[in-house]
């Protein structure tokens, strides 16, 4: 299975870091897009398919927080998957996001462990290649 992948974060390095780790994953990827706030991440879902956003949660505009809640609300809440992808630290924070089912990779993250969690939530696709790249 090809995963549909929307990366939404504000900062565009931080995204070009998620989108190299995604493409050198070895996970079968059909689409990665990108936004740079929850508003735009919820525009992006609705107008095409996502089987996976990776968000951060501090964002202006529209926070990840706020993104998540909206989705877990709205029609997409059965088929787009949640990964949390933040520097943040705040503990009650956090917790409201893992009661939510969301996991959470703290940044600096290990491009290896969020590999595994993409699969394991997703059960996607991976290439192991020989002459696979390292992180």
């Amino acid at each position: 299975m090809a995963l549909r992948v929307l990366v939404v974060d504000d900062s565009s390095v931080m995204r070009s870091i998620i989108v190299k780790s995604l493409r050198l994953s070895g996970i079968e990827l059909e689409s990665v897009r990108e936004a740079k706030n929850g508003q735009e991440g919820l525009d992006a879902i609705g107008s095409g398919p996502v089987d996976l956003a990776l968000v951060d949660i501090n964002m202006p505009v529209m926070t990840g927080d706020e993104m998540i809640r909206r989705l877990k609300e709205g029609p997409h809440a059965a088929t787009v998957k949640v990964i949390v992808v933040s520097s943040d630290h705040t503990e009650a924070r956090l917790e409201q996001l893992r009661a939510a089912g969301v996991p959470i990779i703290h940044k600096p993250f290990n491009p290896n462990q969020l590999r595994e969690l993409i699969i394991e939530l997703t059960g996607a696709t991976y290439v192991d290649n020989a002459h696979e790249q390292s992180f």
